[in-house]
């Protein structure tokens, strides 16, 4: 494949920060592998631009570097980023990049907007309402999580009255919007979609089995137990797998995401949609393709190649 001038951009200005660093530094490291020029660029929690020596740019200085690119790889998971912000700017930039635009990352980022649109498809939620006030009566265990944030910051299991206000403040911490959802029982399962212009690859499913809520410290403290493929009914992997495509299609998605389930006993329950996942080479995404055959630093030339016009 050609080799390009590709720039990386991580970090962000919100509370994925670490995790956007950690993987921007693993596509880049992968990409600059592969023979291609990677700028490496880092946005600094009060977002600032930085230069790949960590010199202050400016955002203006950053745009005449995106623009000497043929191709930008937005990496930073979260608000400011992959909420549409970032492919704002490379759009008005006129520079190609990975992943999906300015409608599919910010209606995917906005986790209510995301459950009515499963609804009109048919796919369903778990049942929840929408709050704007750190107020609600306590009706039995359920999930508190902000409206538009990633990595399960701010997301709490609610089993007791005495957990609901503490919940709710953490949320709103990071939101000014919060769900809270009754608690779903069933399996947790991951797809991957890959996805430009017509064409569509489906990963194998992921299970992820954790003890209680798999919240920030399950998914990055090394305690979770990825298991791929997911041993599936073959009516249930369909099912799935047709409901990740849909919500893709739906949502305008480009490049990868990944749409995450609890599967019950009654079918599919779509959990959210991840228009930028963590994409370490140990992150799920890489993992489920990489068992399909598909290895992190093929995935990656993939995606680069598939954004150029």
């Amino acid at each position: 494949m050609t080799h390009l001038r590709i720039a990386v951009i991580g970090g962000g200005a919100n509370c994925e920060h670490a995790v956007s660093l950690a993987s921007a530094a693993s596509v880049a490291d992968a990409l600059a592998r592969r023979g291609h020029d990677v700028v490496r660029l880092t946005i600094d929690p009060d977002g600032w631009w930085l230069a790949p020596d960590g010199s202050v740019l400016g955002l203006a200085r950053s745009v005449e570097v995106l623009r000497s690119c043929e191709v930008a790889v937005p990496v930073v998971h979260g608000p400011r980023g992959e909420d549409g912000t970032l492919a704002a700017l490379l759009d008005l930039a006129g520079v190609p990049y990975v992943g999906s635009g300015v409608r599919a990352g910010a209606l995917a980022m906005d986790k209510w907007t995301t459950k009515l649109i499963a609804q009109a498809l048919g796919i369903r939620t778990a049942p929840g309402v929408l709050l704007t006030a750190p107020y609600h009566e306590f009706s039995g265990p359920v999930v508190v999580k902000p409206v538009a944030a990633g990595s399960s910051q701010g997301v709490s299991l609610v089993r007791t009255p005495d957990e609901l206000t503490p919940a709710l403040e953490s949320a709103f911490a990071l939101d000014s919007r919060v769900l809270v959802e009754e608690v779903v029982r069933g399996r947790e399962i991951d797809i991957a979609v890959l996805g430009h212009q017509a064409e569509r690859r489906v990963s194998p499913p992921l299970e992820i089995v954790a003890e209680g809520l798999f919240d920030y410290d399950a998914k990055y403290g090394g305690h979770a137990d990825f298991r791929i493929p997911a041993v599936l009914a073959p009516a249930d992997r369909k099912a799935l797998e047709d409901a990740a495509v849909a919500m893709f299609d739906a949502l305008g998605c480009s490049g990868v995401a990944r749409v995450d389930f609890f599967l019950t006993e009654d079918g599919p329950v779509l959990n959210e949609v991840n228009t930028m996942p963590g994409f370490t080479e140990h992150s799920q995404v890489p993992r489920m393709f990489a068992a399909d055959g598909l290895p992190y630093g093929d995935l990656l030339d993939l995606l680069v190649h598939a954004a150029l016009p």
